[in-house]
C-alpha cells in the first residue's frame, strides 16, 4: 500500500532516537500518521515543522498499519513565520485544530484546500484572522456541525444578524435578542459578509468557532481544544483590548 501526495505537515512528535511520528494532511487521504525515520536528524527536521507543504509519500505492507514516511519540501511556511509572532500563533493554531477535530483517513478536501490557501497568505497579517475564522466555520460544517447564518432563528429576518445562539449554531437578530443578549455569542459581521473586520471582529469570531470546536469538533471526541489555538485566542484578544493596535 502506497500513495504520494502533496500534504501539510499538521504534527510531527518525538519517536525513539531521532525519530518521529509525524500527521500530514492530503486532499485525498485526509490526516494521515506514519513513522518518519529520522525525523528529528538535524538533516531533516526542518520539513517536518509544523504548516509546512510537502510532497509527501507514505508506505506500508498494510493498510491499517501506521506505515512509513518520507517527503521533500515544498514550502517552508513554518519557517517564513517565526518572524511574526501573531503569524506563529495562526499557522500553529489552524494546524492543531486539522489535526485534532479531523477523523484519521478521512478525506475533506475542500478543508485541505482551503487551509493551503491560508499557508500561501501568511504574509498577510492579522487580516487573515478573519479567514482563518470562516475556515474554522467550514471545519464545523465539514464534520457535520455547521452553524446556520443566514437568518435569525427568532424572527426568520435576513439582516441584522448580530448573535450566535451557543446552543443551536443559529443566528439571531440584534432586535430579537432580548434578555438573552448576554448569553449570546456576538456575530462578527465578516462572517456575513465579505469585510475583513478588526481586532474585536476577529476575537469575537474566534470565540464563537471555539465554542463549537470545544464543544462538539473536540468535545465530542473527549479532548480539549488545543493549546495552541487558546493561544491564538488569548493573543488576538490582547490584540484588541490594545488601544492603537486593532
Amino acid at each position: 500500500m502506497e500513495w504520494d501526495a502533496p500534504a501539510i505537515v499538521l504534527d510531527a512528535r518525538p519517536y525513539g532516537e531521532g525519530d518521529a511520528i509525524a500527521t500530514v494532511m492530503t486532499e485525498a487521504h485526509g490526516a494521515h500518521r506514519g513513522l518518519v525515520r529520522g525525523g528529528f536528524a538535524r538533516a531533516r527536521a526542518a520539513v517536518w515543522q509544523t504548516g509546512n507543504v510537502v510532497q509527501a509519500r507514505w508506505v506500508a505492507r498494510l493498510a491499517d498499519q501506521l506505515g512509513a514516511l518520507t517527503a521533500e519540501l515544498v514550502h517552508p511556511a513554518a519557517a517564513l513565520a517565526m518572524e511574526d509572532r501573531l503569524t506563529l500563533a495562526m499557522l500553529r493554531a489552524a494546524c492543531a485544530v486539522a489535526e485534532g477535530a479531523l477523523p484519521e483517513r478521512e478525506a475533506h478536501p475542500r478543508v485541505f484546500g482551503t487551509l493551503l490557501q491560508l499557508l500561501a497568505r501568511l504574509a498577510q497579517g492579522p487580516e487573515l484572522l478573519a479567514d482563518l475564522v470562516r475556515w474554522e466555520a467550514m471545519l464545523l460544517a465539514d464534520l457535520g456541525y455547521g452553524l446556520d447564518l443566514g437568518v435569525c432563528a427568532v424572527t426568520g429576518a435576513t439582516d441584522d444578524l448580530a448573535y450566535v445562539s451557543p446552543r443551536t449554531g443559529r443566528a439571531v437578530a440584534a432586535a430579537a435578542a432580548g434578555d438573552w443578549r448576554a448569553r449570546l455569542l456576538r456575530l462578527p459581521p465578516f462572517l456575513c459578509a465579505a469585510v475583513p473586520g478588526d481586532a474585536a471582529d476577529w476575537r469575537d469570531g474566534l470565540r464563537l468557532t471555539g465554542h463549537f470546536l470545544a464543544r462538539d469538533a473536540f468535545g465530542h471526541r473527549h479532548l480539549p481544544l488545543p493549546a495552541a489555538r487558546i493561544a491564538l485566542y488569548d493573543l488576538v484578544t490582547t490584540l484588541a483590548e490594545t488601544p492603537g493596535d486593532a
